[in-house]
């Protein structure tokens, strides 16, 4: 038997979200909410694993209160137990004081022997909170974790950076963060989404964590990171230009165009 924990985020359908570039901030009300995917990796890693040992996964997510429709998703797709860390106090973490909050409700669980976070979030991009969650609660991590060897008293992991794979193996308890490339997400089964839409979702708030935190590293007071600005790159698509006129007067119109472009830099 094992007890797995998967934190997970409700992140905006970033194709359709909108930046405020004036406070620097994501505006998620402009775009529906969904499971980070990499977090869905991560959740169906646990519940294969639950399957070969036995055991139970529990789901933590920190966010407003509409993201309990992502932890209410989890429940659908194998786990048992659902979790949402809600309290303004919470508003406004960087990557540290997201990983404090995360670890200090792990702790509040109580028991367990495995975490196994995405690799990353599509709206951050920083891959820091999983390692950070680890260092938090002073246990062994691995990161970029393609395929799961071995389970059981000792796991044995492959993992891959910069270019090479490694085989790692460590003793419970770990975390590890997954790369979209360990598994493929099962969709949920109908009876099993009308089943998760009656189940109990745990609400947590900064005072339910006071006996194992400390309050003043929560929410942007406990963030030492400040975003000064946000620029969102203009999108431009491919370009194309006709040159007409003899085979003299074209070929040197192409040179030009090539030269004003830096491409022949490398060449001469």
């Amino acid at each position: 038997m094992i007890s797995i924990v998967v934190p997970i985020k409700q992140v905006p359908d970033m194709e359709r979200v909108k930046f405020n570039t004036e406070t620097g901030t994501v505006d998620r009300t402009s775009a529906p909410g969904e499971i980070n995917p990499f977090d869905l990796n991560a959740l169906e890693a646990a519940v294969q694993i639950k399957g070969k040992l036995g055991g139970t996964v529990t789901t933590i997510s920190m966010g407003p209160p509409q993201a309990e429709s992502s932890v209410r998703d989890t429940l659908s797709r194998g786990a048992d137990r659902g979790i949402l860390l809600v309290d303004r106090a919470f508003a406004g973490a960087d990557t540290l004081a997201t990983s404090y909050t995360i670890a200090s409700a792990i702790r509040k669980v109580g028991n367990f022997d495995l975490i196994i976070c995405g690799e990353k979030t599509v709206d951050g991009d920083t891959g820091q909170v999983g390692p950070e969650i680890a260092e938090w609660l002073d246990i062994p991590h691995v990161a970029y974790v393609s395929e799961i060897k071995e389970i059981g008293e000792k796991f044995t992991v492959v993992c891959d950076m910069e270019g090479d794979r490694y085989s790692i193996e460590s003793r419970l308890p770990l975390l590890i963060t997954v790369t979209k490339d360990i598994n493929v997400p099962r969709l949920p089964a109908f009876a099993d989404k009308l089943k998760a839409r009656k189940a109990e979702i745990e609400k947590w708030t900064a005072e339910g964590l006071s006996s194992v935190a400390d309050p003043s590293r929560f929410g942007l007071k406990g963030s030492p990171t400040r975003l000064n600005k946000v620029i969102v790159p203009s999108e431009e698509g491919r370009k194309g230009e006709v040159f007409r006129g003899s085979t003299a007067e074209t070929t040197a119109k192409i040179i030009d165009a090539f030269e004003e472009g830096g491409v022949l830099e490398n060449i001469r």
